[in-house]
């Protein structure tokens, strides 16, 4: 830089001596080789710098993918391991099972043999004779029973009776007729056997209040263990009997009565059911903790929480047409769905082609999965199809609430054990399309606002055939002036 400033200040002084000419000539010359290798120093330089800002960015996409790798395949061991670990769980409480049948039966047949002792052993007078002959009877705690006596009589007001069991005397009625078969027990020498309305009544009544078996072996003058094993027995009567009946997946016919309905509702053609997933509160399981544990609820309550899932698929007029329940609280809405016999007919059998079973977000958008579109910045005609879904997913939300009000043991965590939870769970379901088919209606002040945590899916799109099919829904929704 200096030979650069040397020979401009000699070209203003004037030097123009020949001798001095070629001095200053080459001092110019040094002065811009100088800048020259400055520059390409410079650019050299920076060169090298982007090239090693692309190393550094291709090290960090690796290490991003990577980690992402890392944590699927965590994900997919954890979600393994719950799997597992539930199939042991199951296993586990049959073999408990099992043993309880096994000490009950032996327990039965010790108590028979010193009853049948005692009933065949004739007091003696005192002068070796034989007394009366009269048989022993077992002692029986004396348990008043007016209350359960008052509503079974033929005048008792029907809105008394619907305020206590959720529905009228007809439709209770005819409930005990169809258990009646199953039910029914026969007198022995020992005791009268409890009647089937009585036995019924027990277990329906149970399941409206949820209250504890002490308050209901109190209402209908019966032990808490027994009341217990009837709440039990009713509820796998129902399950066994009038499930088949009344619970069941629509023939061709019903399909397209259905269809009819929820196009009238929203204008969305093809519809068959309005898919829905709640959570049902438990007390904190002894095996297993993590699975059940509801992260969820647990911090929109503020309080630890522990559930299991009950998904379900609804009619235009809220009864259920398929049920999947007892999966642990901590999966989501799409794991249950994939683990629902629905998801396996419809994946193996093709029960579902050509229809759509309506969901939320929750659920991943499939070949007959039909949920809103969930992506920010949604366009006119994107929102206007998310507003007319919306209108089909409220029928299966509103029928969870009225299952829910009607059966209010479904509100708190029971005294049921988990392993006989789903078969509690699928009496009510049964119980609440009885009472939805026969028209009962339900009190306002029971009705219940559902309230879950709907998640986005993680894999929302799994066809890009039904991501053109919802598409043009939309666009015909729109116009046609649906919506």
């Amino acid at each position: 830089m200096n030979n650069g400033e040397n020979c401009k200040r000699r070209r203003k002084e004037g030097f123009t001596a020949d001798e001095n000419d070629g001095e200053n000539d080459d001092s110019c010359s040094s002065g811009r080789e100088t800048k020259k290798k400055d520059l390409n120093g410079i650019i050299t330089s920076l060169i090298l710098l982007d090239e090693q800002e692309k190393r550094d960015r291709e090290e960090r996409n690796d290490a991003f993918k990577e980690e992402k790798s890392v944590m699927e395949s965590t994900h997919t061991k954890e979600t393994r391991t719950m799997l597992e670990f539930q199939s042991n769980l199951n296993d586990y409480y049959s073999k408990i099972d099992e043993a309880d049948r096994v000490k009950r039966k032996k327990s039965r047949v010790k108590a028979a043999t010193v009853v049948a002792t005692a009933s065949n052993h004739v007091a003696d007078d005192g002068n070796g004779k034989s007394g009366s002959g009269q048989q022993r009877r077992l002692w029986v705690k004396d348990r008043s029973n007016a209350w359960w006596d008052e509503c079974n009589r033929p005048d008792y007001p029907e809105e008394e009776f619907k305020k206590a069991f959720r529905m009228s005397k007809s439709t209770f009625d005819l409930i005990c007729d169809e258990l009646n078969a199953v039910i029914a027990k026969e007198d022995t020498t020992l005791r009268n056997a409890i009647p089937v309305k009585q036995r019924v009544a027990v277990c329906i009544w149970r399941l409206a209040t949820g209250e504890p078996l002490r308050l209901v072996s109190k209402r209908f003058g019966l032990g808490i263990s027994t009341c217990h094993k009837l709440v039990l027995e009713v509820c796998s009567a129902i399950r066994n009997v009038l499930m088949p009946k009344y619970l069941q997946w629509p023939d061709e016919d019903s399909l397209r009565k259905i269809k009819q309905q929820f196009e009238g509702i929203s204008g969305i053609p093809n519809a068959v059911g309005s898919m829905y997933t709640t959570h049902i509160p438990i007390i904190a399981p002894k095996i297993s903790v993590a699975a059940y544990f509801n992260k969820r609820h647990t911090e929109r309550n503020q309080k630890t929480s522990y559930s299991i899932t009950v998904q379900g698929v609804v009619d235009p007029t809220g009864v259920f047409t398929d049920v999947c329940i007892g999966w642990p609280g901590s999966m989501t809405d799409d794991q249950v769905l994939e683990k629902s016999a629905l998801f396996q007919r419809a994946k193996n059998g093709g029960l579902l082609n050509g229809v759509w079973v309506v969901g939320n977000s929750g659920y991943p958008l499939m070949d007959w999965v039909l949920v809103p579109y969930n992506q920010q910045h949604l366009t006119w005609t994107q929102h206007a199809f998310n507003e007319k879904i919306g209108e089909i997913q409220k029928v299966a939300k509103e029928a969870f609430g009225r299952l829910k009000g009607r059966w209010c043991c479904l509100q708190k965590r029971t005294e049921v054990k988990l392993q006989d939870l789903p078969v509690v769970l699928g009496a009510c379901c049964v119980l609440h399309n009885i009472c939805e088919m026969k028209k009962e209606g339900i009190d306002p002040e029971l009705k219940v606002e559902v309230i879950d945590d709907e998640m986005v899916a993680e894999d929302g799109l799994r066809s890009v055939s039904s991501l053109k099919a919802r598409d043009a829904i939309a666009h015909n929704l729109l116009h046609h002036g649906l919506a």
